[in-house]
């Protein structure tokens, strides 16, 4: 492995806030469950974000020979089979992101326009949605150097936005503004009388979940972190309390200037943000325009890097083979054309059919997509936390810089965050109050279809792996552990014989 310790604590923490925070959570979660949110964000982010991240920091000390993508980390203790299906359910899930992304397109520059949502039918959002991906995708192949400053730019504005909104919602509360919604501990409680039940509190966890998720695309630059392990547990364990501290407040927050029952997932942050500035005097209708210019920025620069990267990442990673060349094959710009073509073609389909059971409802409709990408959204997570499980049970001896922790309190860790994902999946997956033919076809009958296919293709690549050489098939479905942890001590004792050497001619001199 080359040195290349060339970031510092501070880039890599910024690093993590633009990676994981989304203003969007906060109104979504809002809209959803109220003040209830606030503690919910904090909460997951002390049992379930920083845990995580140190996961993917020992799998990545423990793949520190190669780039330590998620197909490597899971291959390290449950093989080949488990991490190629765990790779494609990353790009699965980027799927139905998709589906929750492109709708809110066009509800934002509906604002930028005309500083007000607009009456669109949903079949009508549907189709413009899939002209604006294909655009997308045309894009995305011939290969946007702009995309990278579009998306800083978005994100950057978001952040600012957010802060400016919590800094506006104290001074409110300094200068003696009653808030529109019950700020105190009581009025965090779980009440089922106002129609949120136990379980739909626990569909709504998976939404929180996913907004405080991205560690895996954080964990790795370990190896780029000047200071090593130590340095990225400290800043990584900062950024995340950073993160669920905006987002706890920021919720809380919210109820300042709007009541609950004002704010759905189409309109959220715009009353919200317009109800602030006519607070202090300023224009309203100003403020939606802009909200509505920041909004978009992030959201179109958040959909030309996920058009693009997770296919490259999905393709590129995964064992020569398994697809054919052709689907594969990248152009001048390292882009697989036609695997983004095809990515076009499966969203289609899954763009139509939540308008089937929406009506003309635009908030129904980004309910439906947003609680579908957020059950999906588990998956890839929990399965890296199954294989960080196996590696402590049966290959905790594998060499590594560093651990989270004993054994023991890795192992109980694991457990009890699996079983957290496994509840909050099930309960995203089956909402209290969507169509049951609904829940059947696009919640169920997506995942089954599309993993059962990833599963089938993968077992026919194993078997012409196996007739054309046993050996290899072997060592590509056997856990990797030992073998990194093998070429992990080599590469220390190599170091190690190095730099005893530099001494001797030090010493020499």
């Amino acid at each position: 492995m080359t040195e290349r310790r060339n970031i510092g604590g501070f880039i890599l923490f910024t690093m993590v806030i633009a990676a994981v925070f989304n203003f969007r959570n906060v109104i979504n979660n809002y809209v959803s469950i109220g003040t209830l949110a606030a503690p919910s964000f904090f909460v997951a982010t002390i049992i379930y974000f920083i845990p995580f991240t140190l996961i993917i920091a020992e799998f990545v000390s423990l793949n520190r020979n190669s780039e330590s993508g998620v197909y490597q980390w899971v291959r390290s203790s449950l093989g080949g089979r488990w991490a190629f299906f765990t790779a494609f359910c990353y790009w699965f899930v980027n799927l139905f992101y998709f589906i929750s992304l492109l709708p809110l397109i066009i509800v934002y520059a509906t604002y930028m326009i005309a500083g007000k949502g607009m009456e669109i039918h949903t079949w009508a959002i549907a189709v413009i949605s899939i002209a604006i991906f294909f655009i997308a995708t045309w894009i995305s192949t011939h290969g946007a150097k702009w995309i990278g400053r579009v998306t800083s730019f978005g994100a950057t504005l978001m952040l600012a936005m957010a802060l400016v909104f919590v800094v506006a919602a104290v001074a409110a509360l300094l200068g003696g503004i009653t808030a529109a919604n019950d700020l105190s501990i009581a009025g965090m409680k779980l009440d089922p009388s106002s129609g949120l039940t136990t379980w739909a509190f626990l569909g709504t966890m998976a939404w929180i979940i996913q907004g405080v998720g991205g560690a895996e695309s954080i964990g790795v630059y370990l190896n780029d972190l000047r200071g090593g392990a130590k340095a990225f547990v400290r800043t990584i364990v900062v950024a995340g309390l950073t993160i669920g501290l905006i987002y706890t407040v920021g919720t809380w927050l919210m109820a300042v200037f709007v009541d609950k029952s004002q704010v759905n997932y189409e309109n959220g942050v715009f009353v919200t943000m317009a109800a602030a500035a006519e607070h202090f005097g300023l224009s309203g209708t100003v403020t939606i325009r802009v909200v509505g210019v920041i909004m978009l920025a992030a959201t179109l620069g958040g959909l030309m890097i996920w058009t693009s990267a997770p296919v490259k990442i999905f393709f590129s990673e995964i064992p020569e083979g398994i697809f054919g060349r052709k689907l594969v094959a990248l152009n001048e710009h390292g882009v697989p054309v036609r695997g983004a073509w095809l990515q076009f073609a499966i969203v289609v389909p899954l763009l139509v059919i939540p308008t089937l059971g929406s009506g003309s409802s635009v908030d129904k409709l980004l309910k439906i997509v947003i609680n579908m990408t957020a059950a999906t959204a588990l998956l890839p997570p929990a399965l890296i936390l199954v294989a960080y499980w196996m590696l402590r049970k049966k290959f905790d001896s594998a060499d590594r810089s560093f651990t989270m922790g004993r054994r023991g309190p890795g192992l109980a860790i694991a457990s009890f965050l699996v079983v957290l994902f496994a509840v909050c999946f099930i309960a995203a997956t089956f909402p209290e109050d969507q169509a049951l033919w609904l829940t059947l076809v696009y919640n169920v009958g997506g995942v089954v279809v599309f993993l059962g296919i990833a599963l089938i293709w993968y077992e026919r690549y194993i078997r012409r792996l196996r007739a054309q050489d046993p050996e290899a098939a072997e060592r590509e479905l056997r856990a990797s552990a030992l073998e990194q942890s093998a070429l992990n001590a080599a590469e220390d004792a190599a170091l190690a014989a190095l730099e005893a050497r530099r001494g001797d001619v030090v010493a020499g001199v």
